[in-house]
């Protein structure tokens, strides 16, 4: 049972910069972005071609993080200057996506294997801590900025913003393209820690990142904005815990990973609505109580 934890760990502090990213466009932007399922794998194909080709790990990294905010960037401006529909904007551009890194890797599998990836010469338990830390601390500066601020409220009352001058296009644009950016991040990381990347690797990857954030914010909870951060990266990790632990149960097979990952978001789900009704059942009890007491 121990043994599978390291691994667990790992992966749940990569695709931690996946739920990062769904938790700006999902709870701070309000905004339901498919894009995700398209943007992972372009992350993970802009690295897996450019290192093939000699390009140094991290100079690949940081290119499939802007190829991810620029698919952002298109989905955002679908939305605001196109006026189509946020749910068909990030349909449109994760369908565009597929045949784009069909496209960028020329073939729908890129293998790793001999070139000189990231966690070449370093454990990823090692360096994704520090790195995952890194990208918190940054996020949570920028959401405390003015431009920070101005996104938040983007997604609280846009009309409110608005009307105090921001232009509200201008932040979702750059709330969904930071997303994406953070999401292509987590694709080209996980191609790398993998070995290979596939234009199918991409395909469920928003219930994944809202599995993480929902389990993050109902264990530890969102009131601050550094707390809900290191919740989603922890919520991430327990998710990956939680799968690896179920993955082990006889019954389950590999290929019922999909089954078992809508399992946890309908628990993560219904349990604080279910825990939420029963306090206020006993609030309403205890009032009635004390009403009683008065009256007499």
């Amino acid at each position: 049972m121990l043994n599978m934890l390291p691994g667990a760990i790992e992966l749940g502090l990569i695709y931690a910069l996946m739920a990062l990213g769904v938790y700006i466009t999902f709870r701070i932007l309000n905004f339901p972005d498919l894009t995700v399922d398209g943007s992972f794998t372009t992350g993970a194909a802009i690295a897996a071609v450019m290192i093939t080709n000699g390009f140094a790990p991290w100079i690949s990294t940081m290119t499939a993080f802007m190829g991810g905010f620029a698919a952002g960037a298109c989905t955002g401006l679908l939305h605001t200057k196109g006026k189509i529909n946020g749910l068909l904007s990030g349909i449109l551009m994760m369908i565009a996506l597929y045949s784009i890194n069909l496209r960028i890797m020329g073939q729908p599998n890129t293998t790793l294997r001999g070139s000189e990836a990231l966690f070449a010469d370093v454990s990823p338990l090692l360096l994704m801590p520090i790195f995952v830390l890194m990208v918190k601390v940054l996020l949570d500066l920028f959401l405390h900025s003015d431009f920070g601020l101005a996104l938040r409220a983007t997604g609280d009352n846009p009309l409110m913003i608005k009307s105090l001058g921001v232009n509200t296009d201008h932040t979702k644009i750059l709330g969904v393209s930071l997303s994406n950016g953070l999401v292509a991040l987590s694709g080209a990381l996980i191609a790398q820690q993998s070995g290979f990347a596939d234009i199918s690797m991409g395909i469920g990857m928003i219930v994944i990142g809202l599995a993480s954030v929902i389990i993050g914010e109902a264990i530890f909870g969102a009131k601050t904005v550094f707390r809900a951060t290191l919740a989603v990266i922890l919520g991430s990790i327990i998710y990956r815990i939680v799968v690896a632990t179920a993955l082990r149960v006889e019954w389950f097979d590999a290929s019922d990973l999909r089954l078992i990952t809508a399992l946890i978001v309908i628990v993560a789900l219904v349990l604080p609505t279910l825990q939420r009704k029963r306090k206020q059942k006993k609030t309403a009890q205890k009032r009635s109580q004390e009403l009683l007491i008065s009256s007499k």
